[in-house]
This record gives structure tokens, C-alpha cells and sequence, in this order.
């Protein structure tokens, strides 16, 4: 096997994963109608706060829910998602990773697949790779990244991959935009056949706020570390909540070092069921066992 191939495939992979999850630092998609424009809308006012803290609490609360979302990251990739996930004890679930464009989508092309099975466990995060990857992976058909492991990969950015795979949770962009002190009402807006209260605002990472946002300084400080690891200093977050205080869809946008990054989600039946299992141990290969046998280590070095 080529020692960098394991090593290549596998970042973009993780990096996706980090990126298709419940949360993300992204953008609104124009043609779709509801990009945020932050300069509409009116002022909102104390009532439209407590509605945005019944909304982070609701959502928190209901555990689980279906994700269905698209996210791109400048020239990289562009991807959807779509499967059901949990957050109640720690993030699990699974995803359908469906790669659209970008280098990712030429990595996954020359592996013979384009689309991928993405397992999210309390311990590590599994992804199914096709036929291709297995002939150079030993036959395994997995791949096992610990998110321990993950603080030594690209340079110490995989700490910040690690902790967003782990901790990250619909209620998170709720969090955000009450965290902004630039909340605004855009208005009633219908979403996929219910009928919801559109809030926008833009974030800056300097200056996040206490004052209205219900958020104790531990969060808020929890909220700067994910975004400054992600080299964001500005974020737009447009929020569309329902009747029963729970997140429809979520928009958000920011430009990072690697280019802008996009991603509109939706959330859906909320409370729904969310099993996974491990897959087969005789078919799954740790990233960093892979990297080790093959001569090469998660920071790039010779082992």
C-alpha cells in the first residue's frame, strides 16, 4: 500500500464527518430562498429571547431526531447527509455521507464510491469504505477512528475534529445565535409544511455575549474554543424554529482558511429511535494501527 494513500483518504473522511455532523460552522444555500440576509428582519425582543431559550432547551431535550442536511467547504468537498442521530449521552448515530463535488469527491471516485456509511459510537466514529480502499487497507471494509487518537492528527487540528464529533448538538447553533446579542425576528416563514419563526444574527467570536443569552461563561467559553479551533471569527446563524419550540432547519455560514464553508440542515421526528452497533471487529481497521503498519503515523511522521 502507498504509505501517504491511507493517510489522505482518511482526513478527508474524518474532516467530512466532523463537518455532515448536527453542527457546523456554514452557510445558507441562495437558491433554496432562505439565505440570511442579517440586515432584515426587526430587533427582537425579550419574548422572542424566551423563545429562543425554550427553543435550545426543547431541542436538548428531545435527544434525538432525523438529520438531513448539504454542506460544501470551498474547492474540498460537497456533501449531504442524511440518517438519525442522538446527543442525549454523547453524540451517536448513523449517516448516509453522499460526496457531490470537490477533491473529496474525486478521492471517493477513485475508491469506487461516492457514498459511505458514517457510525458515530461515545468512543469512536466508523466509516464504510468500498472494495477499492479494502485491497489496500488489508481487506478491511471500516475504518476506526478513537477520538482520543484524533488530537494527534493534521497538525493538532484533529483535537478540534475529535471534540466536535463528540460534543456537538443541534441545540449548539441555538446556543450560538442567542450568544450573539445581534438576534433579530426575520418572521413567520412555512418550512417544509410547518409553519415556523425565522431568527437570524451574526456571531463574532470576540465578543460573545452573556447578557440575554441565558449561557453561563463555561458554555460560552466551550462555544469560542470550537470556533476559534476552526479559525472562524465571524459566523451568520438563521434559524427557523416551530410551535413546539424545536429546531427546524438551521443555516449558518462563515469563510475559514480552507474557503467558505456551507451547510443548511433540517431536523425532523424528533424523539425517533436511534440504534447502532460496532461493526464486524474482523472487518474494521484502526486509522492509526493502518497508519502504523503501513510506515507512517496520524502527524505525518515515519514511523
Amino acid at each position: 500500500m502507498k504509505r501517504g494513500f491511507v493517510r489522505r483518504v482518511g482526513l478527508v473522511v474524518v474532516l467530512a464527518a466532523a463537518l455532515t455532523g448536527t453542527g457546523a460552522c456554514t452557510v445558507a444555500d441562495p437558491s433554496d430562498g432562505s439565505a440570511g440576509d442579517t440586515g432584515a428582519g426587526r430587533a427582537a425582543t425579550r419574548a422572542d429571547l424566551a423563545a429562543l431559550r425554550a427553543a435550545e432547551r426543547s431541542t436538548d431535550r428531545a435527544d434525538s431526531a432525523r438529520v438531513e442536511s448539504t454542506t460544501t467547504m470551498g474547492t474540498l468537498m460537497s456533501m449531504t447527509a442524511d440518517g438519525t442521530l442522538s446527543w442525549g449521552d454523547g453524540l451517536t448515530g448513523t449517516l448516509t455521507l453522499t460526496c457531490t463535488g470537490g477533491t473529496l469527491a474525486d478521492t471517493m471516485r477513485r475508491l469506487g464510491a461516492t457514498s459511505m456509511e458514517a457510525r458515530y459510537l461515545p468512543d469512536a466514529y466508523y466509516a464504510r469504505m468500498g472494495d477499492t480502499f479494502a485491497e489496500q487497507a488489508d481487506g478491511k471494509h471500516w475504518i476506526r477512528y478513537a477520538y482520543d487518537d484524533l488530537e494527534d492528527l493534521a497538525g493538532g487540528s484533529g483535537a478540534y475534529l475529535g471534540e466536535r464529533m463528540r460534543s456537538t448538538t443541534p441545540n449548539q447553533s441555538v446556543q450560538l445565535l442567542l450568544a450573539s446579542g445581534d438576534v433579530r425576528e426575520v418572521g413567520e416563514e412555512v418550512v417544509r409544511g410547518e409553519r415556523t419563526t425565522h431568527y437570524s444574527g451574526t456571531v463574532d467570536v470576540a465578543d460573545l455575549a452573556t447578557r440575554d443569552s441565558g449561557l453561563g461563561e463555561s458554555r460560552l467559553a466551550d462555544l469560542r474554543k470550537q470556533l476559534t479551533g476552526a479559525g472562524v471569527t465571524t459566523e451568520t446563524v438563521d434559524l427557523w424554529v416551530n410551535d413546539r419550540n424545536l429546531l427546524v432547519k438551521k443555516v449558518e455560514k462563515s469563510r475559514t482558511a480552507t474557503g467558505q464553508l456551507t451547510q443548511t440542515a433540517y431536523y425532523s421526528d424528533y424523539g425517533v429511535r436511534v440504534s447502532v452497533e460496532k461493526p464486524p471487529a474482523d472487518d474494521t481497521g484502526d486509522f492509526e494501527e493502518l497508519l502504523r503498519e503501513h510506515g507512517t503515523t496520524l502527524d505525518g511522521g515515519a514511523s
